[in-house]
């Protein structure tokens, strides 16, 4: 019996007492639900340590049974070391005790022997079937018999097994089992393919994957990701929480392509990638991906493999993923429909969570475990240069990877008492525009109108919310309303605008980083220096990540001094205008009479439905900062709504105040245009124009079913013959006509979705 052999070893981990079995050199594919021996075996070392809250067999795969499913043989080992230790009641001895006759104590002892001390740690369903077999038998035998020895010996021997079936009938395995027992076979093994279930993992991984599909759920939906990564969602029976089930090419090798790449992680660890190298991790990874390209070919070539190069090249970039990447992390960020990912502590207990943008919050069946979490930390300090320790339990940063860009935020001890426990936020892609928050109903065109106004007029504007609220998706949305020929320098302490993206674009754009509000000991620039450092950069548009802390007067020292001559915009939490003055004059310590150089403030918060169940982000208010008050904005109706969210109609509507044109910073806008100054109904027509271009970029996107044409390379090109149109219109007319701009617009446009039909880029 070769799983009795197998070595094995009780390993203490955190809360956990593990059996580790190590199965590499048998034969057989270890397993509680399949493989008897090693039911057998793990029963036996249960028995003998109570302890055990998790078992694994290693192999090439690690296969590992939670703390629920051990409970169930737990019982079981209970049982037998029970009867290991007290043989009284099954002895011969006993069996034969007080009989008259004992002629059939042999063959009683003899079945019993083979039941306790053989099947019921290889098959405790088989046990307590044949114990019910034998009930059975002895109600028939004690009907026919006619001797009194004979009778009372029956009688006897049907305590004994009601006693042991009783024993077992306790047990949460046989309850469990008990509806598929009926015409129960010995040896046949279904029955505990529906209760043990296995977390699998390959021996070059160290994060888990429960890879079998739910019983009782509903799949919701099922799409494949690059890389043949399977996806399904499940509505689970018993959870309120979808489940995101994920399988990934990794599981899904054969054994042999499993040792081969096991081979090549043990020779490629040997290199231990220096704090240098992950400062440009893009070269990092092609450089092992280059060495693990060939190591993988001469390893299958040593070991008479024919791979394909497109074989070589999948198991490549797993080797990658699992070395110096961050292994399933990598696999759930490549999911472009997936927003946030949580990670919680204690590690190797509890799974991954993670946001959809179609099914919200989803629970999924990927468990990391402490020695992979413990490995990302180092991976990110030396990314980022910044320190993770007792004196920083917090870091934030932000990660490349081949599919996908993240914000990562990690808190470890002594403020997560548990260990480690990470939070990422994936971007998107391409930048976001107005006309898909068009799309997707955070804005209406309107709204996206008056932003276009606003951003063309060099307004300054904070971009307001709770978390998850979008604010540094609109806040990139308005970065694509600035003109192109204008420069931007944006200032983040945690890389998450699109600037490598819109640099692409042809923006003439400088990022610069500073050092973390919550990090204490770093060498990076404090953010109220960088800030500073812009107003001797030369005439820019400023763009802050997020106002968090001291940079806050000097956001407002640049508002001051940009006033009237390019865009300041930025992010903060506030939930309302009068929420973003509270903070910033009160918690941020910023002079009342500064917070005046505020012009407007966009705030965007998630809507929840009635049952709580979906959420949507939606922009919930647009309102202008007035500047003739003294003490109290609120009060002094310092705060004046433009647009305001109406939740009955879903929409953003706009205020009496802005139909009637009683807008201070519009007009003030207004007030430098020649055309427009005094004139509100050109005002307003300019406003709508903009709100109809915005709204015909989503119907012919509609009409050509491509949201492509929403994505920011088509929006740029449409803003910028807007500006173009326009400027030949009031050349040629002397006027800004709403209408023929509107119409040279659209046919212009019909042009350029035709012309990108015809080359394929639409």
């Amino acid at each position: 019996m070769p799983a009795r052999n197998c070595p094995s070893e009780i390993v203490h981990e955190g809360e956990d007492v593990i059996l580790e079995i190590d199965c590499s050199k048998c034969p057989l594919v270890p397993s509680l639900e399949d493989t008897p021996t090693c039911m057998a075996s793990v029963i036996t070392k249960i028995a003998e340590n109570d302890d055990i809250t998790k078992v694994i067999f290693r192999q090439n795969r690690d296969y590992e049974y939670d703390l629920n499913q051990v409970s169930l043989v737990k019982e079981i080992a209970k049982i037998y070391r029970r009867l290991v230790k007290d043989k009284t009641m099954i002895s011969y001895y006993g069996l034969s005790k007080g009989l008259q006759t004992t002629k059939y104590v042999n063959k009683w002892y003899t079945e019993l022997h083979s039941i306790i001390f053989d099947l019921l740690k290889s098959d405790p369903l088989g046990a307590y079937a044949e114990l019910k077999r034998l009930r059975r038998i002895e109600e028939i035998e004690l009907d026919k018999s006619v001797d009194q020895a004979d009778i009372q010996a029956h009688k006897k021997y049907l305590i004994v097994l009601d006693y042991l079936i009783n024993l077992l009938e306790d047990t949460k395995l046989i309850m469990i089992a008990k509806p598929y027992l009926n015409g129960y076979v010995l040896g046949n093994r279904e029955v505990y393919r529906k209760i043990f279930s296995p977390i699998i993992k390959p021996d070059f991984m160290a994060t888990k994957l429960m890879t079998n599909y739910p019983e009782d759920a509903e799949e919701l939906d099922s799409y494949k990701l690059a890389d043949d990564v399977e996806v399904t969602i499940f509505k689970l029976k018993n959870s309120i929480q979808n489940l995101y089930h994920i399988i990934p090419p990794e599981f899904k090798l054969f054994e042999d392509k499993y040792e081969l790449l096991d081979t090549a992680r043990k020779i490629i660890a040997e290199h231990k990638p220096k704090k240098s190298e992950f400062v440009d991790p893009e070269r990092m990874r092609q450089v092992f991906h280059n060495v693990g390209y060939d190591l993988i070919e001469e390893l299958a070539s040593y070991q008479n493999m024919k791979l394909s190069s497109e074989e070589i090249e999948k198991l490549t970039n797993i080797l990658v993923r699992y070395t110096v990447g961050f292994g399933l992390i990598e696999v759930l960020l490549s999911d472009e429909k997936v927003q946030d990912v949580t990670i919680n502590s204690p590690m190797g207990q509890v799974p991954i969570f993670i946001v959809h943008q179609d099914f919200d919050d989803c629970v999924t069946n990927i468990v990391p475990t402490r020695a992979e979490a413990e490995s990302w930390a180092s991976k990110l300090r030396m990314m980022s240069g910044r320190p993770l320790d007792e004196a920083n339990p917090i870091l934030d940063t932000e990660i490349s990877l081949p599919r996908a860009n993240a914000r990562v935020a990690v808190i470890s001890e002594p403020l997560n008492p548990t260990g480690l426990a990470y939070a990422l936020r994936r971007h998107r892609d391409k930048p976001w525009t107005l006309p898909l928050f068009i799309k997707n109903r955070m804005l209406n065109p309107l709204a996206a109108g008056i932003i276009s106004f606003l951003v063309d007029g060099s307004r300054t504007m904070l971009v307001a919310g709770t978390r998850s609220a979008g604010k540094t998706s609109l806040l990139s949305a308005i970065m694509v309303e600035i003109m192109r020929k204008y420069r931007i320098i944006t200032i983040e302490d945690t890389l998450e605008l699109p600037t490598t993206s819109l640099r692409k674009l042809g923006y003439n754009i400088q990022p610069m980083k500073v050092a973390s509000a919550m990090t204490k000991g770093s060498s990076e620039v404090p953010a109220d220096e960088g800030i500073r450092t812009t107003l001797r950069m030369g005439d820019s548009c400023l763009i802050v990540g997020e106002v968090r802390s001291t940079e806050a007067r000097a956001l407002y020292e640049a508002m001051r001094v940009g006033a009237l001559a390019h865009i300041v915009a930025g992010t903060i939490h506030g939930a309302s205008p009068y929420g973003v003055y509270d903070r910033v004059v009160n918690d941020l310590q910023v002079p009342r009479t500064s917070f005046k150089a505020t012009d407007i403030i966009i705030v965007a918060n998630p809507i929840k439905s009635a049952d709580g169940l979906h959420r949507w982000r939606r922009v919930t208010q647009i309102s202008e900062v007035r500047k003739f008050w003294e003490k109290d904005p609120l009060v002094e109706n310092g705060f004046v709504d433009l647009m305001k969210y109406n939740a009955k109609t879903d929409q953003l509507e706009a205020s009496q105040d802005l139909i009637n044109g009683d807008s201070e910073i519009i007009k003030a806008i207004a007030g430098n245009v020649k055309e427009w100054a005094g004139n509100w109904n050109a005002v307003w027509d300019n406003i709508l124009l903009r709100a109809k271009t915005k709204e015909l970029l989503v119907k012919y996107s509609d009409k050509i079913n491509n949201r492509k044409l929403l994505e920011a390379e088509h929006v740029i090109q449409a803003n910028d013959q807007f500006h173009r149109i326009s400027d030949d219109v009031k050349e040629e007319l002397g006027k800004l006509d709403s209408k023929t701009i509107l119409f040279k617009w659209e046919e212009w446009l019909k042009r350029y979705i035709k012309k990108k039909q015809i080359s394929g880029e639409l």
